[in-house]
């Protein structure tokens, strides 16, 4: 099918557009921009320049992807935001460029399959996996990684250079100032540990073998009074058949900020 542009619309020559491509009233379209097969971008969307788009991409009103990164350092590199394939960006959702590599990174970076709910920020140098989803008013600082599969509620925000592991569930009005490990729960104001994402590890196909052992990891490193070091040890000798706890083990490992801590009373 052709590619549809209102007649209010700005395209710049300089943009690349895909076939099937849906273009809204008021949208504007910067150059150097790459919008793929079959996106459709509703009334008063912004693509500004160095973006660029996989295919099946649905935008909703004012979303505003490629805005310059909010960073004093910034000083006018060529950087990018880079997205995949059959993403939502609902309304008002926001995407930043990076800052460049002598700050941060050359792009920041959306996978595939995510969902950015109304009024949703990824700011620069932000890397996303495949099937994230930002419920409203969901907020990242620069710097952060995020891995696949990942929920993150409503108006909550993420400290800079946090990241947040793999089938993590971040609940609604948190606050996040280091890293969610893989696979588990974390809410609060001054987020803390609630224990693994079991309902979530099931829907995604986990098996009970599994989830049991990350239950009883996670009890071993974050809930004994045993030190962090020496758990990690007994947890990787006692799960060493377990690929997601030796995961789990690692990415605590390699924490830069630290890991945040368990929750009174989680489980």
């Amino acid at each position: 099918m052709a590619t549809e542009i209102h007649p209010t619309a700005i395209v710049d020559s300089g943009a690349q557009l895909g076939e099937n491509v849906k273009i809204g009233p008021f949208c504007i379209i910067e150059g150097n921009t790459i919008i793929g097969d079959n996106c459709s971008l509703d009334a008063n969307v912004q693509i500004k320049s160095f973006t660029r788009m996989g295919n099946g991409n649905t935008l909703d009103s004012g979303v505003v992807l490629g805005g310059l990164p909010q960073h004093l350092g910034f000083t006018g590199e060529e950087t990018w935001v880079e997205i995949g394939d059959n993403n939502i960006f609902r309304e008002y959702a926001t995407v930043h460029r990076a800052t460049g590599v002598n700050i941060g990174r050359e792009s920041t970076v959306i996978g595939s399959n995510c969902m950015l709910m109304a009024y949703t920020h990824v700011a620069h140098d932000c890397v996303l996996g495949d099937h994230v989803i930002m419920a409203s008013s969901a907020n990242l600082a620069g710097h952060i990684d995020v891995g696949n599969y990942v929920t993150i509620g409503g108006m909550s925000g993420i400290h800079q250079f946090v990241r947040i592991g793999d089938y993590a569930f971040v609940g609604a009005m948190s606050g996040f100032g280091q890293d969610v490990p893989p696979y588990m729960i974390a809410t609060g104001v001054r987020g803390a540990l609630q224990g693994p994402n079991s309902i979530g590890l099931r829907r995604n196909g986990f098996t009970a073998k599994t989830c049991n052992a990350l239950k009883k990891a996670y009890k071993l490193i974050f809930r004994s009074e045993m030190p962090r070091k020496d758990a990690l040890v007994a947890a990787e000798e006692q799960f060493a058949e377990i690929p997601e706890v030796l995961n789990l083990i690692e990415f605590i490992r390699s924490s830069k900020r630290g890991v945040t801590s368990a929750g009174h009373g989680s489980k």
